[in-house]
């Protein structure tokens, strides 16, 4: 099942979709969907990893001092 909607894009992004459709053979509405597509997609994870470090961060599961400083000695970083 699909839906219709409109959505307003200034001139210059409706010529780079005109014509990267051109470029690809597909459809303005085909590629407009796929990007949308991944779009909300990456949102939905990341708004998800947010909320799952949020409830680790308020049941008080950080990383101790000696975990920090161990991956910064790894990247060769300074922690501090």
């Amino acid at each position: 099942m699909s839906a219709t909607m409109t959505v307003c894009i200034d001139d210059d992004l409706k010529n780079r979709l005109d014509a990267l459709a051109e470029a690809t053979q597909r459809s303005k509405s085909f590629l407009a969907a796929e990007a949308i597509g991944a779009y909300v997609e990456t949102n939905e994870w990341q708004i998800a990893e947010i909320a799952a470090a949020l409830q680790e961060a308020d049941a008080g599961d950080f990383a101790s001092d000696d975990e920090v400083a161990a991956l910064a000695k790894k990247w060769k970083v300074s922690a501090s």
